[in-house]
């Protein structure tokens, strides 16, 4: 499985042709305590870049973006009943939803881990 992230701060898991997307523990902590998270439904087709999820906290409300394109096969039902789970494990427990890739070779156009801490390490 190959992580990679966006400028954006959301992380994608790949293993094979699904993807596992969440926001990076530099987002939630820019948050602060998440109080809401909606995901988006299964079958819904998104593009790279599309508005897929939000989260609210005590402090803002943002949008969460697909990182590739590709239809949802599972918004994470536990984050309904647990929103603090983005808190405590943003990149595993916390994630947001799954897709099936549409097109793969969108994730050569991400940072890997390595590029995505020398960006964080800038802001």
């Amino acid at each position: 499985m190959s992580r990679y992230f966006t400028e954006d701060h959301e992380w994608i898991d790949v293993d094979g042709a699904t993807g596992t997307v969440g926001i990076s523990d530099y987002a939630q902590g820019q948050l602060g305590d998440i109080v809401f998270v909606d995901v988006p439904a299964e079958g819904r087709t998104l593009a790279k870049g599309d508005e897929a999820a939000v989260v609210e906290s005590v402090k803002a409300a943002s949008d969460v973006y697909s990182p590739v394109g590709g239809t949802v096969i599972e918004g994470n039902p536990a984050l309904a009943d647990q929103p603090d789970l983005v808190n405590s494990d943003p990149e595993g427990e916390g994630w947001f939803f799954k897709l099936t890739l549409a097109d793969p070779s969108e994730v050569e156009a991400l940072m890997d881990e390595a590029a995505y801490a020398e960006f964080v390490a800038k802001l």
